[in-house]
């Protein structure tokens, strides 16, 4: 029935985002959600060009970076998937994940990603550690580089949106002044964890 899987993909998601009355919050995952996955690169990707081309632009595309389990992201990368998808990703970051690993976990801060992202982003999503507990580093590092990156910014109007999302965070330390600083990030974090397991420690049965 249709020429490529990209045109398929695209038929079928523009269908159900209108039948659901195409709602403010759709998200799609490609086949092709990483660098490493596109042939020859993402911006020459057949498949993905017939994406941005073909799905209706009220529709968010997810993007994991250079690789499922990307080290770093950078502006640059991102400005090349926005020009073939022809619209701003939505990051699944899989920085935590360690399901495809469940010796390992991971408790560093938030890392390895470029200030001044925010603008080139729809959205950010993180997938975590499979163990609950183990999250609170990873979330809470995450909060306060989403603070630092609404402070700086540069584009107000997407600044209104993510600031919603912001005030979800619950973050005790709220707005720190300066840029990023992951070690920074780590000693708050650890700091507020510690908190949290001497109160959860006081509870009654605990």
């Amino acid at each position: 029935v249709f020429p490529s899987l990209a045109q398929a993909q695209a038929s079928v998601a523009n269908e159900v985002y209108q039948e659901l009355g195409q709602p403010s919050i759709f998200l799609f995952c490609p086949t092709e959600y990483c660098s490493s996955l596109c042939s020859p690169s993402p911006s020459k990707s057949c498949y993905l060009l017939t994406l941005g081309q073909e799905l209706l632009p009220g529709i968010g595309v997810i993007w994991t970076g250079p690789k499922v389990v990307s080290q770093e992201l950078s502006a640059t990368l991102l400005e090349e998937v926005e020009s073939v998808l022809r619209r701003q990703p939505v990051i699944w970051d899989n920085l935590y994940a360690n399901d495809y690993d469940c010796r390992r976990v991971f408790l560093g801060p938030y890392t390895g990603r470029a200030p001044g992202l925010m603008p080139r982003l729809r959205g950010l999503l993180l997938n975590p550690n499979c163990e609950l507990q183990a999250n609170f580093i990873p979330i809470h590092t995450l909060g306060s580089w989403f603070q630092s990156e609404l402070r700086s910014c540069a584009h107000p109007d997407h600044a209104g949106t993510w600031m919603e999302s912001a005030a979800a965070l619950g973050d005790s330390q709220g707005m720190q002044e300066g840029s990023y600083s992951p070690q920074e990030a780590l000693e708050l974090a650890l700091l507020d964890w510690v908190a949290e397991i001497n109160r959860q420690a006081l509870e009654p049965g605990r």
